[in-house]
């Protein structure tokens, strides 16, 4: 009982262990803990990150998505512990390519979630997104074409506008 105390007392700080996957696979990502909304540490999801004992947020992010998606989880660091935090996203892929006989140029193509604009990409570019619905725009030569696109996990899905 008395070796409990004295060890407990010696550390006052455990760690943070995440890891991530997509879709199940793994994949690489990054973690920030905060406490009290003041950040405590942040890393790379892999890597035990130190931490001080108590109840926190851990907010782990997907790399390389286009939409940068997070998730947040309730924890409790324990003194000398490490706690692992493992979370899976779900994803797909999206590609959208303009097709036109008529007109040549570079042609945009904006990808929206609800009213919130995620991100832009290139004719022929693939990303990576967050299973979910989608509003695609496409521009080409002042004609426009909008798309409304459901992303499940693991698919890809080849959206063409043509113009």
């Amino acid at each position: 009982m008395l070796l409990g105390a004295a060890g407990g007392a010696k550390a006052q700080s455990g760690k943070i262990l995440c890891s991530v996957t997509e879709n199940g696979a793994p994949a690489r990502g990054t973690v920030a803990v905060t406490q009290n909304g003041k950040e405590l540490g942040a890393g790379s999801c892999g890597t035990s990150l130190p931490v001080p004992a108590g109840k926190c947020k851990v907010t782990v992010r997907l790399d390389g998505t286009l939409d940068n998606p997070s998730q947040t989880v309730d924890a409790e660091v324990k003194p000398g512990q490490t706690l692992p935090v493992n979370v899976d996203f779900k994803t797909g892929v999206l590609e959208v390519r303009i097709e036109s006989k008529a007109q040549s140029g570079t042609g945009l193509v904006t990808v929206n979630r609800g009213a919130t604009r995620i991100g832009t990409l290139g004719s022929g570019v693939a990303a990576r997104l967050s299973a979910g619905i989608y509003q695609v725009v496409v521009r080409l030569g002042g004609q426009e074409r909008r798309y409304e696109v459901e992303l499940r996990p693991g698919q890809r899905r080849i959206v063409r506008a043509q113009f």
